[in-house]
C-alpha cells in the first residue's frame, strides 16, 4: 500500500472530520491552498497526498482527488449547513475548481523554474508536473471552462482556464521569475501577487525610458571595449555579458532618491567595478585612465590595485542630490558586506534614522560567492536583530553561471539557485534575464519598493554570462568549451536591444549615435552620469581631518575630577527601586558604590564602566558589542541588569549607563549573533563612518577572533595604508593562561604582533583598573583614530592586586610603560642586577615569587603597550639600573607565540652596552596551550623560576 493510499484511507475512516465538524475541514483546506505551511503537519500531509491520487475520468468516485473533502461538504449540507446540493457532476467541478486553485498555487510556488533566465539557452526546461494542467487531470476540453480567480490580480474575476494558464506564465515563467511563496507573512505575498500579477511581469515604459536604458547598456559596453582595445591584456575584470547591471543601477540610484533615501552605500567584489565607479558613481574616466597608465599619485605607503578601490560622489536624483559611497574591498569577496552594514548604521544613528528610509545598503554580489561564501550567512543572520538592522539591504547577483571558471556547474553548489541562502531570512528573490534590460529594471524597481515597504533584504539576480576570462588574462575555453561557444555567438546584450527599440521606431540609428557618442566622451575623458554635483555637501558629513596627521605619543587628558568621579559613580551604582536585580549583582553593585566614593580601591569592571560613564557624559557615544557583552563572558560587567520580577522577556532591564547625565550621549551594549566575522566587520564598518563614538567588539575568549581574521588583516591592519581609511574600532580580547586549555588562552598576541607596522594600530595588555580607565578614555579623548587592540584579562578581573586607588583615575593618564612599584628595591637602584620586562598577568606571578624568596636585587616592569613601542619610557625605566647585566623578556606565551620574537629588538635596541638579554617562557609550542591543568601549572612554576635563574639558551648581548 503506497503511502497517499495509506493516509487517503485514514482520512475516509475517521468520520469525526463529517458532520457538524465540516466547515472546519473547510476553512483548514483553503488555508493550505493560500499557505501549505499554515497548518498543522498532519493536515498538510494528508493534503499533500490528496494531490498524488491519481485524476481519472470520474467513473470511480472513490479515486477522484479531494473526494473526501468534497464529501465532507456534501455532509455538511446534509446537515443543514448550506443549501447547496452536490451532485456527482458537481463533485467533480468542485474537484476541477480546487485543482485551479492549486495551479494557482503552484505557479507562484515554483513558476521560476520554467522562466525564461538564461541568455544562452544552455538547458533544458525542467520537468514539473505540478505546473502542467494534467496533473490535475484537466484536458484539452477544459481549457474554455471558466473558474473564479479571484484571489489572482489578473484584472477579472472569472478566466476561461486557457486565459488563465497564459497570464501565469506570462507573469512566473517570463524572463522575470519571482520568488516570495516561502515568506511566513501574508501582507507581503499578496503585495508580490498583486505587483507582479497586475502587470503580468510586463514593464511599461515609455520611449525616453527605453532611451536611457539603452544609454546605460552603451555606456556599459562602452567603457569596456575602450579598456580593453586601450589597455590590451591588462586586468580590469569586465561586466561585458552583464551589463544590464549598470541599468539597474542606474535605476536603484534615481528611483532611491525619488523616494527620500539620501545615501546609498555599495558594497562589490571586482567584478563589473570599474563600471560601476565610472559609469554610475561618475568618476572621471580620466582618473581611471591614469591609474591604468601609472601616472597617478602615489600617496599612500602601500596602496592597492584599482578594482579595489573606494569612491565617493554626489548625484541629483528627482528627490534632491543622494550621495554614493562605493566601500573599499579586498579581494576576499563578499566580506565587505557586512563593513557595509555596519558603516549604514553609522549613518542611520547620525541621521536618527532607525528605519533606513534616509540610508540604502546595496551589495553586489556574484553568484558562486554568494551561495559559497559563510560570511553571507552570518550577515543575514544580523539582518533583523536589534542591533544590527539597516533596515533591509537590496542585494544584486551578477549571475554569470560560471563562478570562477573552472568550476562544473554540478559542483558549485548543492542548491537550485545560488541565492537559497536568503530563504533563512525570508528575503523575495527576483530571478531575471539579463538579455532582457527592462525586465532587469523592473525587478530592480520592485526590489526597492519591497524594501522601502517592508524594510527587509531584497534579492534581484541577474542571470547573464561573462564574455571573457575571471580576469583578462584567463582563456576560459580551456575548460568551459561548450559555454564559450555560445558566447562567441552572442551578439550582445546592447545590439539585442538596440535592434528591438529600432525595431519599435524609436530610431533606426539610435543605438551607433549612442555608441560614437559615449566613445567621445571617454576619448575626452569626461563624466559619464549627468548630473554629478562637484560641491555638493551633506550636513551629515564626517570631517575626518582633525583626526588625520596625529602622533600615537600624544597621551590625551584622560583623568577626571573627582567631584566628576563622584558625581558619575552615584548616578552609576544606584538602581531604581522599581528593578529587582539578583542578588550576585546587587552586591557588585553595592561594591561599586564604595569603590565611587574612595572607600575601597576600583575593580576592573568598575574601571572600564568608569570609562564609560565619563565619555557618554561628555558627549561621546559607546557602542560596545559582543557575545556576552552585556552581562561580561566572565560576569565582571553587569552593563545590563534584568529584573528578577519580570513577567516578559523583552522588558524589565535596566542599563546604569544610559543614566548617569541629563543630554548624555548614547551607550548601547548589544549581545550579538554568535558570530565573529560578520559582528567585527559590522563593527569595523560603523567605526569607520564614525570617529565620534568608541566603537568596541569584545570577543567571548580572545581566541575566537580566529573566526574573524580576514577582517583584522584586510581591514583593521591594512585599511589605512592601502586606502587612506583611518578606523578607530577598539578590539577587546581575553588573554591569559589559566590552565583553561589551548582555546581559552591566547588571542594570539603574536599574530597582531606580525601585522604590526607604520603604527597601524595601538596593541595593549593593561594590569590594573585605572590603565584599563584610561586607555579606553584615551581612544577617544585624544585626535588619533587607529584601531587598538586590547589584550584582556581574565583572573584579574577579581584580583586585588589589579585594583586601583581613586587618586590614579583622577590623575595621570595611561602608561605604555610601568616601571617598578617596590619603593625598597628603587631606593637601591644600584644593587640590581636583572631587570625582568613582562607584560599581561605573568607580572603577578613573578612578584610573588620574588616576595616569597626575598629577591632584592630584580626590577620588574611592564610593558603595558607593546606597539607602538614605547621607546622612551622603556629606555627611562631600565636606565635607572645601571649596574643590571641581565635583561629578561618573560611572557607567559610559548616562545613562537606572544610578543618575544617581535618585542626582542626593540629591547635590544634600549639596553645598556654590555647588557644581555634572555627570554623565560614556555618553550615553542604548536599549541597555544596544553589541555591538562597539571601540565600548565608545570611550565607557569618553571617560566616564573626560569625569569630569575641564570640565563640559559638564546642570550643576545648588546
Amino acid at each position: 500500500m503506497s503511502d497517499t493510499t495509506s493516509v487517503y484511507q485514514a482520512y475516509q475512516g475517521n468520520t469525526y472530520l463529517f458532520g457538524g465538524n465540516a466547515p472546519y475541514v473547510e476553512e483548514m483546506y483553503e488555508n493550505y491552498l493560500a499557505n501549505p505551511g499554515s497548518v498543522p503537519d498532519t493536515w498538510r500531509e494528508y493534503f499533500d497526498a490528496l494531490q498524488h491520487v491519481p485524476a481519472v475520468d470520474g467513473s470511480n468516485a472513490r479515486d477522484v482527488p479531494h473526494l473526501p473533502v468534497i464529501n465532507a461538504f456534501a455532509e455538511r449540507a446534509k446537515q443543514g449547513g448550506t443549501k447547496v446540493v452536490v451532485a456527482s457532476a458537481d463533485a467533480e467541478m468542485g474537484r476541477k475548481r480546487t485543482a485551479v486553485q492549486q495551479l494557482i498555487a503552484a505557479y507562484r510556488n515554483v513558476g521560476q523554474r520554467w522562466a525564461d533566465l538564461d541568455p544562452l539557452k544552455r538547458t533544458e526546461r525542467p520537468a514539473i508536473p505540478e505546473l502542467e494542467p494534467s496533473f490535475y487531470g484537466f484536458t484539452d476540453a477544459d481549457q474554455e471552462t471558466v473558474f473564479d480567480t479571484s484571489n489572482t490580480f489578473f484584472g477579472k474575476d472569472k478566466m476561461p482556464l486557457r486565459e488563465l494558464l497564459n497570464a501565469l506564465h506570462e507573469t512566473y515563467c517570463g524572463t522575470l521569475g519571482a520568488e516570495y511563496m516561502y515568506t511566513t507573512n501574508q501582507a507581503q505575498k499578496r503585495w508580490w501577487q498583486q505587483k507582479l500579477e497586475s502587470i503580468r511581469s510586463k514593464p511599461q515604459f515609455n520611449a525616453d525610458r527605453k532611451r536611457q536604458i539603452l544609454d546605460r547598456l552603451t555606456a556599459a559596453e562602452g567603457l569596456e571595449r575602450f579598456l580593453h582595445t586601450k589597455y590590451v591584456g591588462q586586468k580590469r575584470f569586465s561586466l561585458e555579458g552583464g551589463e544590464s547591471f549598470i541599468a539597474a543601477m542606474d535605476e536603484l540610484i534615481q528611483s532611491a532618491g525619488a523616494k527620500g533615501v539620501q545615501e546609498i552605500v555599495i558594497g562589490m567584489a571586482h567584478r563589473g567595478r570599474l563600471n560601476v565607479l565610472v559609469n554610475s558613481l561618475g568618476k572621471m574616466p580620466k582618473d581611471l585612465f591614469a591609474e591604468f597608465d601609472h601616472t597617478a599619485p602615489e600617496d599612500l605607503p602601500a596602496g592597492d590595485v584599482k578594482y579595489h578601490q573606494g569612491f565617493s560622489s554626489d548625484v541629483s536624483t528627482a528627490g534632491g542630490p543622494v550621495h554614493l559611497s562605493l566601500a573599499f574591498n579586498p579581494s576576499h569577496l563578499e566580506i565587505v558586506n557586512p563593513v557595509v552594514e555596519g558603516s549604514v548604521r553609522a549613518r542611520m544613528d547620525r541621521r536618527a534614522d532607525p528605519k533606513g528610509s534616509q540610508v540604502l545598503p546595496v551589495l553586489v554580489h556574484g553568484d558562486a560567492a554568494f551561495g559559497g561564501q559563510g560570511v553571507n550567512q552570518e550577515t543575514l543572520a544580523l539582518a533583523q536583530t536589534r542591533g544590527y538592522t539597516t533596515g533591509g539591504t537590496v542585494h544584486i547577483i551578477i549571475n554569470n553561471q560560471i563562478g570562477f571558471t573552472t568550476s562544473d556547474p554540478r559542483d558549485m553548489r548543492s542548491t537550485v539557485y545560488c541565492t537559497d541562502i536568503v530563504k533563512m531570512v525570508e528575503a523575495p528573490v527576483l530571478h531575471v534575464n539579463g538579455d532582457d534590460p527592462e525586465a532587469v529594471v523592473l525587478a530592480t524597481q520592485l526590489a526597492l519598493e519591497f524594501r522601502m515597504e517592508f524594510r527587509q533584504d531584497v534579492v534581484v539576480d541577474i542571470t547573464c554570462f561573462r564574455k571573457l576570462g575571471h580576469n583578462e588574462q584567463d582563456t576560459p575555453a580551456l575548460t568551459q568549451p561548450l559555454m564559450y561557444k555560445k558566447i562567441a555567438a552572442h551578439p550582445g546584450t546592447r545590439k539585442l536591444y538596440a535592434d528591438k527599440l529600432a525595431a519599435q521606431g524609436l530610431g533606426a540609428t539610435l543605438g551607433d549615435d549612442m555608441v560614437k557618442a559615449y566613445r567621445a566622451a571617454m576619448d575626452a575623458g569626461k563624466h559619464t552620469v549627468d548630473p554629478v554635483l562637484t560641491n555638493f555637501k551633506s550636513k551629515y558629513a564626517v570631517d575626518w581631518s582633525p583626526f588625520l596627521g596625529k602622533k600615537w605619543t600624544d597621551a590625551g587628558d584622560t583623568a577626571i575630577p573627582l567631584t566628576e568621579w563622584k558625581r558619575l559613580a552615584e548616578k552609576l551604582t544606584t538602581i531604581p527601586d522599581s528593578v529587582a536585580p539578583h542578588q550576585l549583582v546587587k552586591k557588585v553593585y553595592d561594591d561599586r558604590a564604595a569603590m565611587g566614593r574612595g572607600e575601597v580601591n576600583v575593580d576592573w569592571g568598575m574601571g572600564e564602566s568608569m570609562a564609560f560613564a565619563s565619555l557618554v557624559a561628555s558627549g561621546y557615544p559607546v557602542r560596545l558589542s559582543g557575545e556576552d557583552s552585556g552581562r561580561g563572558t566572565f560576569t565582571h560587567r553587569h552593563a545590563v541588569i534584568h529584573d528578577q520580577n519580570r513577567e516578559k522577556w523583552d522588558t524589565g532591564t535596566y542599563v546604569p549607563l544610559q543614566n548617569v547625565a541629563e543630554n548624555q550621549a548614547p551607550f548601547v551594549v548589544i549581545d550579538s549573533i554568535l558570530s565573529e566575522e560578520a559582528v567585527l566587520g559590522f563593527e569595523y564598518g560603523y567605526a569607520g563612518s564614525d570617529p565620534n563614538t568608541l566603537v568596541v567588539w569584545e570577543a567571548q575568549f580572545g581566541d575566537f577572533a580566529n573566526g574573524a581574521q580576514v577582517v583584522i588583516d584586510q581591514f583593521i591592519a591594512s585599511g589605512e595604508v592601502k586606502w587612506g581609511r583611518a578606523n578607530g574600532l577598539t578590539l577587546m580580547l581575553p588573554h591569559g593562561y589559566e590552565g583553561q586549555g589551548p582555546e581559552h588562552s591566547s588571542a594570539r598576541l603574536e599574530r597582531f604582533m606580525q601585522l604590526a607596522a607604520d603604527a597601524n594600530m595601538q596593541i595593549v595588555q593593561p594590569t590594573t583598573a585605572s590603565q584599563i580607565f584610561h586607555v579606553l578614555r584615551r581612544q577617544m579623548v585624544r585626535d588619533l583614530r587607529k584601531p587598538l587592540i586590547i589584550f584582556t584579562p581574565k583572573s584579574l578581573l577579581r584580583n586585588k592586586d589589579a585594583t586601583s586607588p581613586l587618586a590614579e583615575f583622577t590623575k595621570g593618564s595611561f602608561q605604555t610603560v610601568i616601571p617598578e612599584q617596590n619603593e625598597a628595591i628603587d631606593k637601591k637602584a644600584d644593587k640590581v642586577k636583572r631587570v625582568i620586562a613582562c607584560s599581561g598577568k605573568v607580572y603577578y606571578d613573578l612578584v610573588k615569587k620574588r616576595t616569597e624568596n626575598e629577591v632584592t636585587d630584580v626590577a620588574i616592569i611592564r610593558v603595558e603597550q607593546v606597539y607602538p613601542f614605547p621607546h622612551k619610557a622603556f629606555a627611562a625605566a631600565i636606565k635607572k639600573y645601571p649596574n643590571a647585566t641581565d635583561i629578561v623578556w618573560c611572557q607567559d606565551e610559548p616562545q613562537n607565540q606572544g610578543a618575544w620574537f617581535f618585542i626582542q629588538h626593540n629591547i635590544h635596541e634600549n639596553m645598556l652596552d654590555g647588557q644581555k638579554l634572555g627570554y623565560s617562557g614556555r618553550a615553542a609550542s604548536a599549541s597555544p596551550a596544553v589541555g591538562y591543568s597539571h601540565l600548565h601549572q608545570e611550565q607557569q612554576k618553571a617560566l616564573v623560576e626560569g625569569a630569575f635563574a641564570k640565563l640559559k639558551g638564546f642570550v643576545l648581548t648588546k
